[in-house]
């Protein structure tokens, strides 16, 4: 299926700031909107584009792994190695990206297949599948809410550190967009960087942790024992094949799931044209229309459409990727300006937004809790 049939918006259009006020329509009136059948849910056609994702990497890594060190000389090799990292890094953001199918349920309508997958697609990428899961479902049950939202809550002008001020230029912006894409999910996971502020210290892989409830809990050592088995299989791979070659096949390509996830996430929740609010303005359905939807072009594919399909992933979870698109023309209609998409090219984006949405703040005189990007320091 083709990419939702946009109007084609100038970046003064995709900058004006949306809608604030609650939308005329009501859940309901989307969801009659959009054809049944995409609610539906078929464990063959999300399996197919599982084991798609999977046989393209296998060919990725035979090729990799058999002709590039044996046919190609040096340094024309560590070009093929660095092409091959690239490529195979966007097949398994598609992997990953099915695999987070399944933290929605949106992969089947058997929760016990939906967590097997998850458990075994997330933990193969160094992702704790039931944590994730949970802090994840957080996330879309306060989407935009500056005291509830679980990730990339924004600042307010008096939490800016000075560091901040000196890096607020453009060789600073391009080093913050390095060192996020590189560790920023990583250490989201282990130290809740850029996410929800707990009273205590908060870390996805810790059972204990305020991210959770007690009955949650061993769902969590679940999650780290797969984390653990995927590190040890890993370690005995080192011993065996040398740890250059696990980088050049495995820690590579992971680095560039990291990145992609990381990007698509910032990109679709971070834009000068959406607001955030606070207890007094916020409720679900406002906050769930402020994401916006972008344009990879041949990557939307890759990914599955999980950035040009955003703002219906926000409002129905449930509806597999492959249904995304047809559902998202569907609502536009009823949604009309409370629709954002925007197709500035991705790295000018990238580079715009890191400039234009440093923290938030109300506009001069408003008493309402609706809070918007600013960028003067």
């Amino acid at each position: 299926m083709s990419a939702p049939s946009s109007v084609k918006k100038t970046e003064t259009e995709a900058l004006r700031r949306a809608p604030h006020e609650k939308p005329p329509f009501t859940i309901g009136d989307l969801k009659k909107a959009i054809p049944a059948h995409c609610f539906e849910k078929s464990l063959v056609t999300s399996f197919r584009y599982l084991i798609q994702d999977l046989i393209m990497a296998y060919a990725l890594y035979y090729a990799a792994t058999n002709y590039i060190d044996q046919y190609l000389p040096s340094p024309v090799n560590y070009l093929a190695w660095a092409a091959y990292i690239a490529v195979q890094g966007c097949v398994l953001t598609g992997a990953w990206v099915v695999g987070h199918e399944c933290d929605h349920d949106a992969f089947s309508n058997y929760g016990w297949v939906n967590d097997l997958v998850g458990l075994i697609v997330h933990s193969s990428l160094l992702v704790p599948y039931f944590s994730w899961k949970i802090s994840h479902r957080r996330h879309h049950a306060n989407t935009q809410s500056l005291e509830n939202d679980e990730v990339y809550v924004p600042r307010f002008r008096s939490n800016i550190r000075n560091y901040y001020k000196i890096l607020n230029n453009p060789p600073g912006r391009v080093i913050v967009w390095v060192i996020t894409l590189l560790i920023g999910f990583p250490i989201y996971l282990m130290f809740n960087v850029s996410g929800h502020k707990y009273e205590r210290w908060t870390s996805h892989y810790d059972p204990h942790s305020p991210l959770y409830t007690e009955r949650e809990r061993k769902q969590i050592i679940v999650s780290d024992v797969a984390i653990l088995a995927v590190i040890y299989g890993l370690y005995r791979l080192v011993l065996l094949k040398g740890f250059a070659w696990v980088f050049f096949v495995y820690g590579g390509p992971l680095l560039v799931v990291n990145g992609w996830f990381t990007l698509i996430t910032i990109l679709n929740h971070t834009h000068p044209s959406v607001p955030y609010y606070d207890s007094s303005e916020w409720d679900w359905l406002r906050g769930a229309l402020c994401t916006v939807d972008r344009d990879y072009g041949i990557l939307n594919k890759v990914f599955h459409n999980v950035c040009n399909a955003h703002v219906c992933h926000h409002i129905f979870s449930m509806i597999p990727h492959y249904h995304g698109l047809e559902a998202t023309e569907a609502m536009k209609p009823v949604l009309g300006d409370y629709y954002q998409y925007d197709g500035t090219p991705i790295l000018k984006a990238m580079y715009r937004e890191m400039k234009e949405c440093i923290y938030v703040e109300k506009d001069e005189g408003e008493t309402k809790g609706v809070y918007w990007y600013r960028k003067e320091l």
